[in-house]
């Protein structure tokens, strides 16, 4: 039987989002930031100038089904039963979300390959015992005692600075939960890695900034105390060490500080990228970005175009 929907998730789930009128508004989102934290340059040339540069990749394929997969399995399991959720055929959705991914993608790539069937075959093989690991140890991960659904690809849309009332920040989090009798609600953030994240990729406040704006912002859109929210990136890791001498676990847990101190240091940033890229109307300043040469160049798309980036 399904529990009785407390209010919060009501209010939540009717929200409507900003609209946002394109002809003198800006959506922004954490990627977006994150490129220009990076390299302002690089932003400047995708967002302000228009360069389209997106390249379909097996790890944006893989990581989409993987989120679809275990959001409908949570889903099914918090608004029906674990039982309805262990009856579906994980593996099966998972190919289906695969494949269908991976078409979507292969027709935005002008119908150009970008995985062999070998790769294809490796990625898929681990996303099937990453979902097995979950299924047998999803009690240690989602417990439904006090806890309900609040839902998946929720929404967050808002103005995060309103002396910029025209830009807009927009998102979509992977997952919310809420606990009655605490009143604490919980963001997620599924991210899929290679053997998870290292000590330096949990000090990497770019990485950590993504969740704590989540948390900021969620809690400013619907007038929620930060306080009452925690939040957590649930790591899903696609190799395991096979000779480690101890059980080795496919899904890592990261919840980074998000406490007064740190959330200001997020915000800060955001309102530096926001000052710095747009004027009061939310049109673009008509600023040079700085080139930053970084470790990443190698992976960037104008990387070799010397007539955009000059190193």
């Amino acid at each position: 039987m399904n529990k009785k929907i407390p209010q919060i998730i009501k209010e939540i789930r009717q929200f409507t989002p900003l609209e946002i009128d394109y002809s003198y508004q800006k959506s922004i989102s954490y990627s977006q930031y994150a490129m220009w934290k990076q390299c302002p340059h690089k932003w400047e040339l995708m967002y302000k100038d228009g360069h389209s540069a997106y390249t379909p990749t097996i790890h944006t394929v893989f990581g989409t089904a993987m989120h679809e997969t275990l959001q409908n399995y949570l889903t099914v399991m918090y608004e029906e039963s674990a039982a309805a959720a262990d009856r579906i055929d994980i593996e099966e959705y998972f190919e289906s979300k695969f494949r269908e991914t991976y078409l979507k993608e292969y027709q935005a790539n002008k119908s150009v390959h970008f995985s062999s069937p070998t790769e294809m075959r490796e990625f898929f093989d681990d996303g099937v015992n990453i979902l097995n690991f979950f299924k047998k140890k999803k009690g240690g991960y989602f417990s439904k005692k006090g806890w309900h659904l609040v839902g998946c690809e929720l929404p967050l849309s808002i103005r995060p600075n309103e002396r910029y009332k025209n830009v807009i920040l927009k998102g979509y989090i992977d997952l919310v939960m809420y606990h009655q009798e605490e009143n604490i609600l919980k963001i997620y953030d599924f991210k899929t890695s290679t053997r998870g994240w290292n000590d330096s990729a949990k000090k990497d406040e770019d990485k950590q900034f993504q969740i704590i704006f989540y948390k900021h912002y969620y809690s400013k859109q619907f007038n929620i105390p930060e306080d009452n929210i925690e939040v957590e990136f649930f790591i899903l890791k696609r190799k395991i060490w096979e000779e480690s001498e101890f059980p080795q676990s496919r899904i890592q847990i990261f919840s980074p500080a998000s406490g007064k101190i740190k959330t200001k240091k997020a915000v800060d940033s955001m309102t530096q990228f926001i000052e710095e890229c747009f004027d009061s109307t939310g049109g673009y300043k008509p600023t040079t970005h700085k080139i930053n040469p970084n470790k990443n160049c190698q992976y960037c798309p104008f990387n070799d175009n010397k007539e955009l980036c000059i190193k």
